[in-house]
């Protein structure tokens, strides 16, 4: 008779013990995605390579930056990107330098024509410069702004 009660008593601390897990997971989740994804779309203004970032639920829209001294030819139509899965490196132009996506937006860094673009919620960053947020904005990166290359790794123990 006391073995029933005790089996009872476990399986209800179970179902508790579960629900609780199951209900904190979705929590997190919901946490982790409720701002949603950078929306980036990389075009091709004229054969001028262009970016138009936006996070509607930062009220970021087509903050525009091109990139005049430089030129793309093999490049069609715009491609919309969109940054929610760390899978995403192969960009259309440019390459991935980090990014942290566990709670989004997160922050993207991104190499393109020399020059660091990081985009973060609070500010974006262009060249290791702050550059605030402002909606419609347009910024033209001359290729006189490009970021030194960095120095050559050695090799060795560290």
């Amino acid at each position: 008779m006391k073995s029933d009660r005790l089996g009872k008593h476990l399986l209800i601390v179970f179902i508790i013990a579960l629900a609780a897990y199951v209900g904190f997971y979705q929590f997190d989740k919901w946490l982790r995605l409720r701002h949603g994804p950078w929306q980036v779309t990389f075009a091709s203004d004229g054969g001028t390579p262009t970016l138009i970032v936006s996070e509607p639920s930062l009220k970021i829209a087509g903050v525009k930056i091109a990139f005049p001294s430089e030129m793309v030819t093999n490049f069609g139509a715009p491609v919309a990107w969109t940054f929610d899965d760390v899978s995403k490196t192969n960009l259309p132009f440019g390459h991935v330098i980090f990014h942290d996506l566990t709670f989004l937006p997160g922050t993207m860094t991104m190499g393109l024509f020399g020059h660091e673009i990081e985009l973060l919620p609070r500010t974006l960053v262009v060249n290791r410069k702050e550059v605030p947020w402002e909606s419609g904005k347009t910024i033209s990166l001359k290729s006189e702004e490009k970021l030194p290359p960095d120095p050559p790794k050695k090799k060795g123990r560290y």
